[in-house]
């Protein structure tokens, strides 16, 4: 009796334990379990302690509320130009509905994984092949945005998708590289000719200001000469007139008058002198009595003078 009696006692202890087991279940944070009773969907277990019935109760599936990348196979898309691309990426989703995680799709990992390849091949098929490099952006908008709407169904948030990479045939990407070439070659040719342009312009407009300038200093110096030269008569007019106005008030003068039919005796002998040494003919003045009277009228001035 006293063996089967601790048989049952290590059997009642072993039945408490797994009772507690099954009793006392400890979620981890951001996770949760779902909880079915008899079969039937009965709630949701929330991080940290939680009790249920055992034997009645049973943990039917365990989800992680984490963030969770997904690798989307690569695939081989059809451009709207008859092209292929070899496409793959990445879509991180989120499960936030764990009820509907568990009943709503029998794998909505796999679901939203063909779900993906499925829309991103419907997108890629509506642009030309260029435009698949350059919109990315707009790519995986549209895939996230159409999967999202049918993912919600699931339970499952899809937060992003981005495109790794994507990969033409070697001949398109051949071509791609050529007309890559082609264009910026072109775009060399035309920086070159603009700086051969620009540069023609600039010593065009370097010669015509050069020559403006020029005509600009010519005309002043021609302005400055002409008023060098009116300046210079004037002043020899004023001179000349002084002169005059000086000789005039000399005449009037005693003895001025004298003084003048002096200077002008010399001046006259003096001019016959300089034609006879300068010319082998004789000159003889046609009026001699003329000659022999300023002379005497100089001789009776030089008189004067002596006496006084």
């Amino acid at each position: 009796m006293a063996f089967d009696f601790s048989s049952i006692s290590i059997i009642l202890f072993i039945l408490a334990i797994i009772f507690v087991v099954k009793t006392i279940n400890v979620v981890p944070q951001q996770h949760a379990w779902v909880v079915e009773r008899f079969g039937k969907y009965h709630g949701t277990l929330a991080p940290g302690l939680n009790i249920v019935l055992p034997f009645i109760d049973r943990i039917a599936y365990k989800h992680s509320l984490k963030e969770i990348p997904m690798d989307v196979p690569s695939q081989v898309c059809i451009t709207k130009d008859n092209t292929q691309l070899e496409v793959d990426g990445i879509l991180y989703f989120q499960v936030t509905d764990p009820m509907r995680a568990s009943y709503g799709s029998s794998n909505y990992i796999y679901a939203v994984s063909q779900l993906a390849q499925t829309t991103l091949r419907s997108v890629i098929g509506k642009m030309e092949l260029d435009k698949t490099f350059e919109e990315r952006a707009h790519i995986n908008l549209s895939v996230v945005s159409s999967i999202d709407e049918s993912a919600s169904n699931w339970g499952v948030k899809v937060l992003r998708y981005e495109i790794k990479d994507l990969t033409p045939p070697k001949e398109i990407l051949h071509s791609m590289q050529a007309q890559i070439t082609a264009e910026r070659e072109k775009r060399a040719l035309i920086a070159a000719s603009e700086g051969r342009k620009q540069e023609q312009i600039n010593i065009a407009t370097g010669e015509r200001e050069a020559s403006i300038a020029k005509s600009e200093g010519e005309k002043q110096a021609s302005i400055n000469r002409a008023e060098g030269q009116a300046a210079a008569i004037v002043f020899l007019a004023e001179a000349s007139a002084d002169a005059i106005r000086k000789t005039a008030a000399a005449i009037r003068e005693p003895g001025g008058a004298d003084a003048v039919n002096l200077k002008v005796a010399e001046q006259y002998v003096s001019a016959f002198a300089n034609l006879a040494k300068t010319n082998n003919s004789i000159i003889v003045p046609a009026n001699l009595s003329d000659i022999s009277s300023l002379i005497a009228s100089a001789l009776q001035v030089v008189k004067s003078q002596q006496k006084s």
